[in-house]
Formats: C-alpha cells, sequence, structure tokens
C-alpha cells in the first residue's frame, strides 16, 4: 500500500488566488462518536480550511483546475454582477479639531 501524499493547486480565478491542499481519509472515531472523512480537497482560508472536493488520484490536473474553479466560481465569488470597480475613492477630507471631547480647553 502506498502512502498518501498531499497535494496543493494555487488558481487564480477572477483576480484572487485560491489555495487548495489534498488530505487524506479519516476513518470515523466511534469512542468521540466523530464521523470518518474520505480523501478530499479543501480550499484553505485564513488558517482555516473548507471541504470543496472528493479527491480522485486518477484525475488528470486539467480536469482538476478546472473542477476546482468551478467549484470556487459557485461556492467562494459571489456573483459577478458587472459593476464598475472604481479605481480609488478620495478620503473624507481631515477634521481639524479645536477642543477634545471633554468639551473646550
Amino acid at each position: 500500500m502506498t502512502a498518501f501524499k498531499p497535494q496543493q493547486r494555487h488558481l487564480t480565478i477572477r483576480g484572487r488566488t485560491f489555495h487548495f491542499v489534498s488530505y487524506e481519509a479519516q476513518p470515523a472515531n466511534v469512542a468521540r462518536g466523530q464521523p470518518g472523512a474520505p480523501s478530499m480537497w479543501y480550499l484553505m482560508l485564513e488558517g482555516r480550511r473548507c471541504p470543496a472536493l472528493a479527491y480522485d488520484p486518477k484525475q488528470s490536473l486539467t480536469d482538476l483546475d478546472e473542477a476546482l474553479q468551478a467549484w470556487a466560481e459557485d461556492n467562494a465569488l459571489g456573483e459577478d454582477r458587472g459593476l464598475p470597480v472604481e479605481a480609488s475613492q478620495a478620503s473624507p477630507p481631515a477634521v481639524r479639531r479645536t477642543s477634545n471631547w471633554w468639551g473646550p480647553s
């Protein structure tokens, strides 16, 4: 039996970078009441992982990237409403305070 070798895929979709990692299946732990989990691809977000797709070692990288991209567009990205993106917004003018919040000095 061969050991499971985790894989990583980095995809850029609509200007955002997504990091996917494959994890080995976890057997159920009856003593703790934890169900088992199959081998899966997970989306890594801020130190957390979100289950994405079932892991298939026979899947080609092209098919895998397409499946991960489709999953990300359906689940991780909001609708692209075609709204114009503003290049920058001017910051509001600075307000000069002549007194502190307790009242005039």
